[in-house]
């Protein structure tokens, strides 16, 4: 199979815009509305050049990428075909960092080192993966092939493919492909789960005080399979 030209590469770049973001309705916005694909688009040349050894060209070149779009990349990274980087303001992709083909990152996402050792540091994104608004993702690990990484979550260990992880650290919630796009109001808040848990606990509690009421048990049985089902979901 022929390997695609830089051009072709960059073209698909532009293309993919119009499958994947509904807000789009004329090419002329890819001008003025989208530092994503920019900032991708510069990144293709710097990488070029980086290869060829034109190092310092290649940083200044996503230095002054990075002032106008603000999205850092470096020009080393690893970054396949189809990506598309929505609206993408704050975005950090690090130097040894790779995402395959058919990556969807939001804004304000970092895929960062945790380590000050040369070698792999960075995170590697498989194909189809989705990481949401705001996500962290430290460390020399793997999203695996169509996960999802809801917002703000903080990943530092690996997600298997297939598989949808939230929170602080993150933690797997859904194991299985799921098709449908990632909704970032449909995710589960973990925090808020427990939380109303414990508040329903508390309510059980003053309830059987204030009244006498000898059903406690069986009420405190209900939220006890509540929270073993819980602590199962965070286990797994």
């Amino acid at each position: 199979m022929k390997k695609a030209s830089l051009w072709q590469i960059i073209k698909e770049d532009f293309s993919v815009v119009s499958q994947k973001d509904p807000a789009i309705h004329s090419k002329f916005e890819l001008l003025t509305n989208y530092p994503g694909v920019w900032a991708l688009f510069w990144y293709r040349i710097a990488n070029a050049l980086h290869k060829k050894g034109l190092k310092l060209l290649a940083r200044m070149i996503m230095g002054i990428n990075q002032i106008f779009t603000g999205i850092d990349i470096h020009p080393a990274a690893t970054i396949g075909r189809r990506v598309f980087i929505d609206h993408g303001i704050g975005l950090v992709i690090g130097e040894t960092a790779v995402v395959e083909d058919d990556v969807l990152i939001y804004q304000q996402v970092t895929l960062g080192g945790v380590s000050l050792l040369k070698g792999k540091r960075h995170p590697t994104v498989k194909s189809g993966a989705v990481i949401g608004a705001g996500a962290k993702v430290l460390g020399n690990i793997t999203v695996g092939k169509n996960a999802k990484i809801g917002a703000n979550s903080v990943v530092v260990k690996d997600v298997p493919d297939d598989s949808t992880a939230v929170g602080i650290p993150a933690k797997i919630i859904v194991k299985g492909r799921d098709k449908s796009p990632l909704s970032h109001n449909k995710l589960p808040d973990i925090n808020k789960e427990i939380f109303e848990y414990l508040v329903k606990r508390v309510a059980v509690l003053e309830h059987a005080i204030l009244t006498g009421d000898k059903n406690i048990l069986e009420k405190d049985k209900e939220l006890d399979h509540i929270y073993e089902a819980f602590i199962k979901a965070m286990k797994d």
